[in-house]
């Protein structure tokens, strides 16, 4: 790929993504599949005025090795180094990017129960110091291309060629255009302008159907808004958490939700596939669900802790979005989520509430946000989806015909 066209890509992430202020600290997340655009990406971070950039180096061999060989007590434990650090983050406000480059199957194997185990015993040495950190500083999660990856999209291409053709695809869903930043003001303008319709509606229920077995209703906060797009942290810096994204979405009411979903995607979960699954809701729960492949990955999203088997997101997108336009499925969530509308389980965004600005944390959970040490996507979107809006005021209006837009 020519170096101009991903120093734009770049220059895409840190002004557009993440949004770095001068003398402002960036932690980059990367893989060690493309470490000439991860020193591109940090020089752009220095030039827009970044005091100092850190990049922690991320290897899936060396994830499994881990698991391997250390004990439980050793992976659910925080050092004091790790302490200093999270300390660290709540003193700089950093801005923090991922870039995900991971094998979708690069940690098949794994010994699924242990990994379940040592997050359960870590989540609540760190969850004080997420909570304060909620909505204060700007992230974006974006990718590059890895060798496995690349071969997995496009088993009969060399491996240059399909890190050529993947590079390709990542650019051209994330709008790296002749100027990307003027691409994605329009973007964000469309999503925003959409959100700001269905926020108009007074929705009490959503309503989803489709061929495939999906027909399930969830219920809406009254205080909760539509997001898409950018959004704004309480530093009142305006970024852009995903590239790409075509989504808008909401978090449901906590414990409203009845019915059956169907998934229409594997979902990519700790570099493995879980794939044909549905899930069943009594009282806004899972209660019942079967996945033809890694069902016991899938028990074990749905059973991580006590909000891990209630809703903390719905997200509309169409099904001729420019991620489905392209003919591929990623086994990627970043990507695939925004070709699909999709619900998550786990974690709710308390910055769906208006007025969060000015509510803790423990008063938008009051309102219906659900907690989890968990936030997992997964697609139920197709081509014959139909979505109806059920109004506070007892009428129907369709927001989804035939897996898009019916405004």
């Amino acid at each position: 790929m020519k170096k101009t066209v991903l120093r734009k890509y770049a220059h895409l992430i840190a002004k557009c993504g993440v949004n770095v202020q001068k003398g402002q600290e960036v932690f980059i997340t990367a893989g060690l599949d493309q470490p000439e655009f991860v020193q591109m990406l940090v020089e752009v971070c220095y030039k827009l005025g970044a005091s100092r950039v850190v990049v922690d180096w991320d290897y899936q061999p060396l994830q499994k090795t881990h698991y391997k060989y250390e004990s439980l007590e050793t992976l659910g434990s925080l050092t004091g180094y790790q302490k200093a650090r999270w300390e660290h983050y709540l003193e700089k406000i950093p801005c923090r990017i991922y870039l995900e480059s991971e094998d979708p199957d690069g940690l098949k194997g794994i010994d699924q129960d242990k990994m379940l185990k040592a997050q359960q015993m870590r989540y609540p040495l760190i969850k004080g110091y997420r909570d304060e950190l909620q909505n204060k500083y700007q992230w974006c999660i974006a990718a590059v291309p890895g060798a496995a990856w690349a071969k997995k999209l496009f088993p009969g291409l060399r491996k240059r060629q399909a890190i050529e053709k993947l590079w390709e695809a990542i650019l051209t869903t994330s709008r790296v255009t002749d100027d990307p930043v003027e691409a994605w003001r329009e973007h964000n303008k469309d999503l925003q302008d959409r959100c700001a319709y269905l926020n108009t509606l007074g929705i009490d229920k959503l309503h989803y159907t489709s061929s495939n077995g999906t027909d399930f209703t969830v219920g809406m906060i009254p205080e909760a808004e539509f997001n898409g797009g950018g959004e704004t942290s309480l530093q009142g810096i305006y970024f852009n958490p995903n590239i790409p994204t075509e989504e808008c979405f909401i978090s449901p009411m906590k414990g409203v939700a009845e019915g059956m979903v169907v998934s229409t995607m594997p979902l990519s979960r700790e570099g493995q596939l879980i794939e044909n699954f549905w899930i069943r809701f009594e009282n806004g729960k899972a209660v019942e669900w079967h996945a033809e492949k890694n069902e016991q990955l899938l028990t074990n999203i749905i059973t991580a802790d006590e909000g891990s088997a209630y809703l903390g997101e719905c997200a509309l997108v169409p099904y001729d979005s420019p991620i489905r336009q392209s003919g591929l499925l990623f086994f990627n969530t970043l990507f695939d989520e925004n070709a699909a509308c999709h619900l998550a389980l786990g974690f709710g965004f308390p910055d769906t509430i208006k007025g969060f600005e000015e509510k803790t944390l423990e008063e938008c959970r009051a309102l219906g946000v659900n907690d989890s040490m968990v936030h997992v996507d997964f697609m139920i979107g197709c081509e014959d989806l139909n979505i109806d809006a059920i109004t506070r005021d007892g009428q129907t209006v369709p927001v989804f015909r035939n897996g898009n837009w019916a405004f």
